[in-house]
């Protein structure tokens, strides 16, 4: 039993613990942890009085993220969450934040300091709010940057995305269409924070632990409810113990592709199964041993998906995910990493009457919006002779890649054309007519004489596809961002898709060449970085991952 004195400690008189020491009682809680206090002025935060029973005993554990246990407490002046422990010493302070931090956040308050706000129960239980409790509170809280639907059509439903889904998909009204989302997520793998910590100083360190990460991402993707999910940095070990599962107790079937290499996340694709049921799954490995180029691990995932629903023919809806490599300087190998992608699509998407299917591209492709590799997916041809493979992704602005791309990028034993698609058949023709040379009319050597056009520096695709976002607030001009951290804030992020012909919201010059395709319903709008820096950039208290989630909702065109 604690001496009365002791007992009655008050505002003017803070004992000085040892700061890896916690409060402890008798009973566990959940691990949620909030600050009584905090105060700028102080090395760490101060926990508000209370007056504790006499069942308060000492802990006998030591460390800056123990969890405490929780008595019979009277509680004056105390948060939502009532566990709060006393950090480690070596916690940095807000003022070791890197200069560039300094700048942009001057004149700004920190928004990231929990509320001096409590709502009770008479209970014991509600004492310490469980995680998913903590996280809906969030969403009201100050410091929380809001994000709005952007709608295309008079007569969207993307406002389900907020609602409970009640429509129901087989009524007469609904036959002839289907409506569902898709988002690209890229989560950000707790061992790549890890050893790229120096991208993150600008975060406290507690928001910055994968038991703080991940209950904000699930709840994110729970808000946002959508029907087809694209991860990227999906972490394996993570995946395996918690992610699947979570996921798939939200109705999704998953799919997922490690990376080869030893870094160890990839790409996971997951959809509700009331609204698709799988054709196809086929992972992409970038990485060819017998190909010095592609040395690289990064990795791909293409599904073929059949929806749930009463059409005249058997739609199909082709998924892709991907993550292409960060190196500013590689565009070589971004674009044939690029070039793997769209022919495995191309092998996947194709229907019986020789058209393909609409195809959707998600992914962290590296690449700033008007880079040459974005140019090339939404205009389907790039003349890449004379191109600097620093000036590729467009990702930095003085690029230190001088040297310039060859011609052909990749060798002829990747088995890929320039135009994007698996050669294989068009290598047996060409050796069948081979041994026909000397048999052969004048008409068959013009055909043989088209051949050296593969070796120009012209590279196409087969597919229409729009974007998503338009990567520029009309209004302002600013541009929009998908990933905000300590050193740059840009988009990098893109949704693509195969826009039909009376798709409002695609490029004026964008054609369609599946006599059917996708109509963009809406879409949750992006933020500036101005946007982002109010509320510390990314990860922050609410958002647990240095990319925001980009979330789209389609209508399909049956021809």
């Amino acid at each position: 039993m604690l001496p009365r004195h002791v007992q009655r400690v008050g505002r003017d008189c803070i004992a000085h613990w040892n700061g890896s020491q916690i409060l402890t009682s008798s009973r566990p809680v959940s691990n949620c942890m909030r600050w009584a206090g905090y105060y700028p002025w102080a090395s760490f935060p101060l926990p508000v009085p209370v007056d504790f029973s006499t069942n308060w005993r000492p802990s006998p554990f030591f460390g800056p993220w123990r969890q405490f246990q929780n008595s019979n407490w009277q509680l004056d002046n105390f948060t939502p969450s009532s566990c709060f422990h006393l950090p480690n010493a070596s916690m940095k302070s807000e003022g070791e934040e890197p200069l560039t931090k300094k700048r942009r956040l001057s004149g700004q308050h920190d928004t990231s300091a929990p509320e001096q706000e409590a709502n009770f129960s008479n209970q014991k239980e509600a004492l310490c709010l469980s995680v998913e409790q903590n996280e809906e509170k969030r969403s009201s809280k100050k410091g929380t940057v809001k994000r709005h639907w952007e709608y295309f059509c008079q007569h969207s439903r993307t406002m389900k995305v907020f609602e409970n889904k009640g429509t129901d998909q087989s009524s007469t009204e609904s036959e002839a269409k289907f409506d569902f989302t898709v988002m690209s997520y890229n989560i950000l793998s707790q061992n790549l924070l890890e050893d790229n910590f120096h991208l993150y100083k600008h975060c406290r360190q507690r928001l910055l632990i994968w038991t703080y990460r991940f209950p904000n991402i699930l709840q994110e993707i729970k808000q946002l409810d959508a029907d087809v999910l694209c991860l990227q940095e999906v972490q394996e070990d993570h995946y395996r113990a918690e992610i699947k599962s979570s996921l798939e107790s939200l109705g999704y079937h998953c799919e997922y592709k490690m990376r080869t290499g030893r870094k160890p996340d990839g790409c996971a694709i997951c959809f509700k199964t009331s609204k698709f049921s799988l054709i196809s799954s086929k992972p992409v490995e970038f990485f060819r041993h017998d190909i010095p180029l592609l040395d690289r691990d990064n990795v791909g995932l293409v599904l073929l998906l059949q929806p749930r629903f009463h059409c005249k023919t058997n739609a199909a809806i082709c998924i892709a995910n991907t993550h292409l490599l960060y190196n500013p300087r590689r565009g070589d190998i971004k674009l044939t990493q690029l070039a793997m992608l769209l022919a495995e699509i191309a092998s996947v998407a194709p229907q019986k009457d020789g058209t393909f299917c609409p195809v959707i591209i998600c992914g962290d492709f590296n690449s700033v919006p008007g880079s040459p590799l974005y140019r090339f997916i939404k205009e389907g041809k790039l003349n890449y002779e004379g191109l600097a493979i620093g000036k590729v992704s467009g990702q930095e602005q003085f690029p230190r890649g001088q040297r310039i791309l060859s011609i052909p990028i990749w060798p002829k034993k990747l088995g890929i054309s320039q135009n994007c698609v698996y050669e294989v058949k068009q290598q047996q023709k060409e050796e069948n007519a081979g041994e026909k040379l000397e048999a052969a009319k004048l008409d068959n050597t013009q055909e043989i004489v088209i051949a050296p056009e593969k070796l120009s520096s012209k590279l196409q695709h087969h597919f229409k596809l729009s974007s998503v976002y338009s990567h520029y607030f009309p209004e302002t001009g600013i541009p929009e961002v998908t990933t905000c951290h300590s050193r740059s804030a840009v988009t990098v992020d893109y949704i693509f898709y195969s826009a039909a012909n009376d798709d409002t919201a695609t490029q004026p010059e964008a054609e369609d060449s599946l006599h059917g395709g996708l109509k963009l319903l809406g879409r949750l709008a992006l933020l500036t970085e101005k946007d982002l820096w109010t509320v510390n950039g990314l990860p922050n208290e609410n958002n647990s991952s240095d990319h925001l989630p980009l979330l789209a909702e389609f209508r399909l065109i049956e021809r």
